[in-house]
């Protein structure tokens, strides 16, 4: 597979032939990632169990009664950061999720992957809470290779059960936070008081859930990443030359006479070797299995780990840190510096747009939404009085979190009288919707043609929150 950026030609070109997963035989090839550590590990450890308690808390807290991240796909209700949005307001969502594409988008151009390796939820749950149950119980690299090399024993039966088990409650833990998600946290909190008898068919759907996150991260692991993410194609359009992103300084490290393993008191320089001795401490601690010397690869999330392991190991040999690093090609090859380049100036110009479409479409948001609908096959009747009449139905829809009482009808810039069915007023409780049914009269001296276009106001104690048009239908001949 050819890699995304890549100026120096390595000496074994045969990863260009298949991914890292994958051996000469066409096999699933294994990664046994050596445990990482270092100034870059810990930060991104901070960095996740702050990620990791936002993901699990989310759906659980509240901003004025409304879960802080809701998606509810199955109602079409979804509320993003409290902010609650109906089906009626799809389109703010819509909105939101192409501000998000482009500001990922701009991110890529700028950094590269950072994002799979630092905030990706896939990442930090594979780093940071399986693969560090994989050290805890089978140990670091080493010993997890001969742990499944050796046969069924006693030994290995403990290990390889206790780890499953552990991998399965995780995962049907993580399938509960992800069901908060999708039918809110007082839906699941009610559906486990009530039991799992009166919910069979929830509980089924969890299981299965449970049994695909358990597989993803138990056997599909890192290939979630390399064959099934989209993102990290994307790479081939987003990223160019100048783009920062975890990079081996190929200058420093091949010198004029390639890579060497180190010898103590040997003067590399003088020999024309680079500082890389060769170690291959990257490509084991590389939790896709790649060798970051080879360039920018598919496969590469990002994570730098091969960052961390080789700034140890140059500090060991007294060489300076930084042949990994985060680096644009530019700056490696030319030693320029980082630009902000016209194409990410392009994308910052349509996100600032976005956003702004996106905050004017916000402030435009009424608190109540009106649908107001003619009877279907009904046209016009003659009152006893003498007056035409059409008949209407209409449902109101709370988006606020309070309840809206002493809300009424009336017309608006036309002559004529509304009368309700039931009350003159009716109260819509919070995040709901009422329905009903109203009548609106009109002589025939005040009909504006067969097909009138009328305004009817939504009030609330007298102030108007909501307007909507619909027409009244009359004879012909008060037209002509």
């Amino acid at each position: 597979m050819r890699p995304l950026i890549l100026e120096h030609k390595p000496m074994n070109e045969k990863f260009r032939d298949s991914i890292s997963t994958i051996n000469e035989a066409g096999k699933r090839a294994w990664v046994y990632a050596k445990k990482p550590k270092g100034v870059l590990y810990k930060y991104r450890s901070y960095l996740s169990y702050v990620l990791l308690a936002f993901l699990v808390s989310a759906p659980f807290i509240k901003v004025q009664g409304n879960p802080l991240l809701m998606f509810n796909v199955l109602e079409r209700r979804f509320s993003i950061f409290g902010f609650p949005i109906w089906p009626q307001d799809f389109h703010l969502f819509v909105i939101t999720m192409i501000i998000g594409v482009v500001g990922l988008a701009l991110f890529t151009v700028a950094f590269g992957r950072i994002f799979c390796g630092w905030i990706c939820p896939q990442t930090i749950f594979m780093e940071m809470v399986f693969r560090k149950i994989d050290y805890w119980i089978e140990g670091d690299r080493g010993a997890q290779m001969r742990l499944d090399k050796q046969a069924w024993n006693a030994e290995k039966i403990r290990k390889k059960g206790l780890k499953w088990l552990i991998y399965a409650v995780i995962s049907f833990l993580i399938a509960n936070v992800f069901l908060a998600y999708l039918i809110s946290s007082d839906v699941l909190l009610g559906y486990i008081l009530e039991g799992p008898e009166a919910h069979m068919t929830t509980l089924i759907t969890l299981l299965i859930f449970t049994g695909v996150f358990y597989w993803v991260f138990a056997w599909f692991r890192e290939q979630v990443c390399v064959i099934a993410c989209p993102y990290g194609r994307l790479q081939g359009v987003l990223l160019d030359r100048k783009t920062v992103v975890v990079a081996y300084d190929h200058v420093r490290g091949e010198g004029e006479n390639g890579r060497k393993k180190f010898k103590k008191d040997e003067d590399r320089a003088a020999l024309g070797h680079g500082d890389c001795i060769d170690c291959m401490q990257c490509v084991h601690v590389c939790p896709t299995g790649i060798d970051i010397r080879n360039g920018t690869q598919l496969e590469c999330v990002n994570c730098t780990a091969c960052i961390d392991e080789c700034d140890t190991v140059m500090e060991k040999i007294g060489k300076p840190k930084g042949l990994v690093r985060y680096a644009s090609e530019a700056e490696i090859a030319d030693r320029t510096p980082f630009v902000f380049t016209w194409r990410m100036k392009a994308y910052s110009a349509v996100l600032v747009v976005l956003i702004g479409v996106l905050v004017v479409m916000l402030s435009m948001r009424n608190s109540v939404e009106a649908t107001i609908l003619r009877l279907p096959g009904q046209v016009f009747q003659h009152t006893e009085a003498g007056k035409l009449s059409n008949v209407y139905t209409f449902k109101l829809i709370n988006k606020t979190n309070v309840d809206l009482d002493s809300v009424e009808l009336k017309l608006i810039d036309t002559r004529g009288t509304l009368k309700m069915v039931s009350n003159d007023w009716v109260k819509i409780p919070a995040q709901g919707l009422v329905g009903g049914t109203f009548f609106v009269e009109k002589s025939p001296a005040e009909v504006d043609g067969a097909k009138e276009k009328m305004t009817i106001g939504v009030y609330r104690s007298g102030q108007l929150i909501e307007t909507t048009k619909v027409h009244f239908l009359g004879p012909r001949s008060f037209h002509d």
